[in-house]
């Protein structure tokens, strides 16, 4: 099994969001990212957003 993450930095919006997420489990990674969205970005927890964020999970670890 190998590493996913993705970033906010390859995200630009309003607000200006340096935290990048990782986790061993696609799944792991979904949730984190899902409160992290919802709380600090102010998306709705949806279905569609769920799908649109594992589209994007990358394969690794974030650059520094």
């Amino acid at each position: 099994m190998s590493r996913k993450y993705i970033d906010c930095r390859d995200y630009p919006g309003d607000v200006k969001c340096s935290v990048a997420l990782s986790a061993d489990s696609e799944e792991e990674l979904l949730e984190a990212v899902v409160q992290h969205g919802t709380t600090v970005h102010g998306y709705k927890d949806t279905a569609e957003f769920r799908d649109k964020i594992r589209k994007e999970f990358k394969e690794g670890t974030p650059p520094r």
